[in-house]
């Protein structure tokens, strides 16, 4: 699948990877100061979020992030990762050491580390609102769960399009993929399920950490979900090259909070690494 990106700006290449309740339009903050900082900058939405269609079986984002930087022949390059964007950035950086240049991640997600209790409620709340057809209720929890009082109402605002449209799409592949089980009848479904049990089961191993060792900036929120905050705190034992800050007045989304804050914390740092 070819995934849809954004490209803009000359110099070493800077690549954007969003959250999982934003889509790519989370970055139009930063995306010109990078490009005026001197930075190639690659921007792109994961499968179901903005422009680009949800999957219809088995795949990876991390997959799909590589064939688009093999496709525009990035050799090297920075990973800026938000949240589940960050996850995805630790495992290209991780399976491909070679590939990132640096490593800036906010409030990132860690692959194969599985959710603490504050965690799998939230996303049983969210559950219970979607099946209960409840999207503007979803919406909201995600809003006020993510964004910090910091955030203004006009961003706020952009996060409940970007959210509601990733449902939107999200719960429509899925109604079609449903529907097109029911057509076949239910023995063809039952073997469809099997086989992707199998493919599920045969997922590779996740990725080794310490294999990574790009500089990295590991960013999280004081006021954030535990989990995220223990994540960027215990990846300076993991990444060698990792560093970690957390801002006192954040929540899970500091670029979009305050990114006359963040903007320059991921410059400053770039200038010192990404040229490395």
């Amino acid at each position: 699948m070819t995934i849809s990106f954004d490209r803009t700006g000359q110099g070493p290449t800077v690549v954007l990877l969003h959250s999982g309740v934003c889509d790519r339009r989370m970055w139009d903050l930063q995306w010109q100061s990078l490009a005026d900082a001197g930075y190639e900058v690659v921007r792109c939405d994961f499968r179901g979020f903005g422009e680009t269609p949800a999957g219809t079986g088995p795949y990876s984002d991390a997959d799909d992030v590589l064939e688009l930087l093999d496709s525009l022949g990035t050799g090297r390059a920075t990973l800026i990762g938000s949240s589940y964007g960050g996850k995805v950035a630790l495992e290209l950086a991780a399976r491909r050491p070679e590939l990132a240049a640096a490593l800036v991640l906010l409030c990132a997600g860690q692959p194969g580390r599985p959710p603490g209790p504050q965690l799998r409620a939230f996303g049983r709340q969210e559950d219970d609102l979607i099946e209960a057809g409840d999207l503007e209720a979803a919406v909201e929890l995600n809003v006020s769960t993510w964004l910090g009082p910091d955030a203004d109402d006009e961003t706020r605002e952009a996060v409940r399009r970007m959210q509601r449209h990733a449902f939107e799409v999200q719960l429509a592949a899925e109604k079609a993929i449903a529907d097109a089980e029911a057509a076949q009848g239910s023995a063809e479904g039952e073997e469809a399920d099997g086989a992707g049990e199998a493919e599920a089961g045969a997922q590779p191993p996740e990725p080794d950490l310490s294999r990574i060792d790009a500089p990295c900036l590991a960013v999280s929120g004081a006021n954030d979900v535990e989990d995220f905050r223990q994540i960027a705190a215990g990846l300076p034992a993991l990444i060698p090259g990792a560093r970690h800050v957390e801002l006192s007045w954040a929540q899970h989304l500091p670029s979009l909070e305050r990114p006359a804050e963040v903007t320059p914390l991921i410059t400053g740092f770039l200038a010192e690494h990404a040229t490395r």
